[in-house]
């Protein structure tokens, strides 16, 4: 098991291909960008999460059930399991952002996973992550499936709509309902997300079979989503990291963040703030004046 006081694994240089993709796109698959041993780290921490869930972690069923398959994920929980802690500091992970997001500096804004049991019907709504929050500046996005994962039952991205400068309402994972009415919010307009599933031909939509090892990035301003419940026919895990560049700060949002609001206040921080600190511990940084070249 790697170590997390060992120094970080060196990330694969990234062609300029890939680099390119992720500005244009919004979104990238990296091939075979982590070997066995992370995914077994990975499968490790959420089997001991599972065991030991924290005060944030959700779990959902189909609507009005209370048996049957679980859909469930958990946060900001890297700090309280070893085997997390391990591959948020030494993976590949933050060299991957520091690369497609040309930073001097990564700092780590949150963990998230998600757990599909055999048969679970939920499906994640059309949204983008920027919204969710009350972070602001240039943020990225991992996600690492640990099974092989196709097309069908992964995401899906509307290719460039990180460059559209519009922000969409939070919806809700469980009943993909609106988290506020669509409208101005301390001086932003907030609209309500496309109905993509009605109109899929009208967008623009890229989507990727994943290997083992294989992983998506995505910038946190484009929207994804899943055009059809597809349901599993075996569990299927997801782990996540959102990661900052040297730019981001704290921006309050609205209520809707205020769960996630909360939490940052308690570790300390408040509007304005650059995300820096044990809270959000800095992962990659380069030397003196430094920067990742981007093309």
């Amino acid at each position: 098991m790697p170590d997390h006081a060992a120094s970080a694994e060196t990330a694969q240089q990234l062609p300029e291909a890939a680099i390119t993709a992720f500005q244009r796109d919004g979104v990238v698959c990296l091939r075979q960008a982590f070997g066995r041993q992370w995914l077994d780290l990975l499968d490790q921490g959420i089997s001991e999460n599972l065991r030991n869930p924290s005060p944030r972690q959700e779990v959902r069923r189909a609507e009005g059930a209370e048996e049957g398959p679980r859909y469930i994920e958990d946060f900001w929980v890297w700090s309280d399991f070893p085997a997390f802690e391990s591959f948020v500091r030494q993976s590949p992970a933050a060299g991957l952002a520091a690369q497609l997001l040309g930073a001097r500096r990564i700092n780590l804004v949150m963990d998230n996973w998600f757990l599909r049991e055999t048969g679970s019907t939920a499906r994640p709504p059309w949204h983008h992550d920027i919204s969710y929050f009350d972070f602001e500046g240039s943020m990225c996005v991992l996600w690492l499936p640990l099974e092989p994962t196709s097309k069908a039952e992964g995401i899906s991205f509307v290719r460039g709509s990180h460059l559209w400068n519009r922000l969409f309402m939070r919806t809700f994972f469980a009943d993909h309902r609106p988290a506020a009415a669509p409208g101005m919010v301390n001086g932003k307009l907030y609209e309500a997300p496309p109905d993509i599933d009605a109109n899929p031909q009208d967008y623009d939509l890229l989507s990727f079979d994943c290997a083992a090892g294989d992983c998506i990035f995505f910038d946190m301003r484009c929207l994804h989503g899943a055009l059809s419940a597809h349901t599993p026919d075996q569990t299927r895990r997801r782990y996540t990291l959102r990661m900052a560049k040297e730019d981001a700060r704290i921006r309050y949002r609205g209520d809707w963040a205020k769960q996630e609001r909360a939490i940052m206040e308690a570790a300390g921080h408040r509007e304005g703030d650059a995300l820096v600190s044990e809270f959000f511990p800095t992962l990659w940084e380069g030397t003196e004046g430094e920067r990742v070249e981007t093309g």
